[in-house]
């Protein structure tokens, strides 16, 4: 018989990992799991020196969220342990931010820690401790397939879903996930942890990048690689200096306030070249792109991802976690995968994530994403032609 988890045997002979970092959500997903009679494990992970950000709130896995996360294992009654995962997180983690930033990229950290730090090391060593689970509170939902696989699927609180930061999990690494909270709201899990007790309930949620204690991440790459911050110059689409800057990890695509530059119209950075210290600025026109070269991409939508695609495979995508997915096409290209945007979109920074819907929006399931390689405009009117319009009804519909 299968249990709430969907897995086999009773409750209390399943063991289950919970990852704490100390906030409300996943507090709530410990407190659950054992009320429903699991045998459940808290660990949090240390990830970074956090003494220097005690003392801010909106800092995950921090001093004070250690604490938190010890008193709450406490109060429900189950083993708590905090493990160093410090080395590995500057490695895989704050060693990649830098670089990214470095080569003209915005980076996004959350997914890297959770496809090397959470779902690789912390469920290694889930399965060391003998779990059938690991469980975390992230806003998303597992749902199983009629082939025994199991699918990613977008919160019901679309406010909270977080599937955007989880589109690299594989599928091996779904078996062993589970999301309590995908089926409920912000509220209602903050009401549960006061019913449970819980000192967490009205604590603030987990804001910024957890390893920049001051806020200001171009310390932290000023520190890790100097070169970065050297100055260089602001030119437009043409190749004329206009102005100058003070280190490309200033800026990103589609910025427009701080460029330092006097101009009758307004200017957005359109793109940033590395290589030769440059920041290139132009009308906002110029940010629309609808041509993504991808790396990196992860597939868990249904079958071998080449098959998936054939000669082009009708996806909605989300190009930054605060956007809403739009139609797209996938396919196959040169280098590897490409995303062929419907209707364009502005400001797409290297380095982002572009993550793969089945539908624009409500209980979508995940097919997976990548990470953005470049971005290009082209004309859009042959991807219609193509038959893009039943991507715009299902969009509209």
């Amino acid at each position: 018989m299968r249990n709430s988890l969907d897995i086999e045997g009773r409750p209390q002979d399943t063991r289950v990992v919970v990852a704490m970092s100390g906030g409300v959500d996943s507090s709530v997903t410990a407190a659950l799991l054992k009320s429903e009679g699991y045998d459940v494990v808290g660990i949090t992970l240390q990830l970074y020196d956090h003494g220097a950000a005690t003392h801010r709130k909106g800092a995950c896995c921090a001093g004070q969220d250690i604490h938190d996360a010890r008193n709450v294992a406490e109060r429900i009654g189950i083993p708590h342990y905090v493990l160093d995962y410090e080395s590995r997180f500057r490695q895989s983690v704050i060693d990649n931010f830098a670089d990214s930033y470095a080569s003209g990229e915005t980076p996004v950290p959350c997914i890297e820690c959770n496809r090397s730090i959470k779902f690789r090391d912390l469920l290694a060593t889930a399965r060391e401790l003998g779990a059938s689970v690991l469980a975390t509170g992230h806003y998303v939902a597992s749902r199983a397939l009629a082939d025994g696989s199991r699918a990613l699927i977008c919160a019901a609180d679309a406010d909270r879903d977080q599937s955007y930061f989880l589109f690299a999990t594989t599928p091996e690494q779904l078996q062993f996930l589970r999301f309590p909270l995908g089926d409920l709201t912000k509220p209602e899990t903050r009401e549960l942890a006061r019913r449970f007790g819980l000192q967490v309930a009205d604590k603030h949620d987990s804001q910024d990048i957890c390893f920049v204690p001051t806020g200001r991440y171009t310390d932290v790459i000023g520190r890790l690689r100097p070169n970065a911050i050297e100055p260089g110059d602001i030119v437009d689409l043409d190749g004329r200096i206009i102005g100058h800057h003070q280190g490309i990890v200033h800026f990103t695509v589609g910025q427009r306030r701080g460029l330092g530059i006097a101009s009758t119209a307004p200017l957005y950075v359109v793109r940033l070249d590395a290589a030769r210290r440059r920041v290139v600025v132009g009308p906002r026109e110029a940010l629309r792109m609808d041509r993504i070269a991808l790396r990196e991409v992860n597939w868990i939508g249904d079958g071998p991802l080449d098959r998936a695609v054939g000669d082009g495979l009708e996806i909605f995508v989300r190009v930054r976690s605060t956007r809403a997915p739009q139609p797209a096409w996938l396919r196959a290209s040169s280098d590897g995968y490409e995303v062929e945007l419907v209707a364009g979109e502005e400001g797409v920074s290297p380095g982002q994530a572009c993550v793969f819907y089945d539908a624009p929006s409500g209980r979508a399931r995940v097919l997976g994403g990548g990470f953005i390689q470049s971005a290009s405009a082209r004309n859009v009117a042959a991807g219609a032609a193509r038959g893009a319009a039943p991507v715009i009804e299902a969009m509209r519909g």
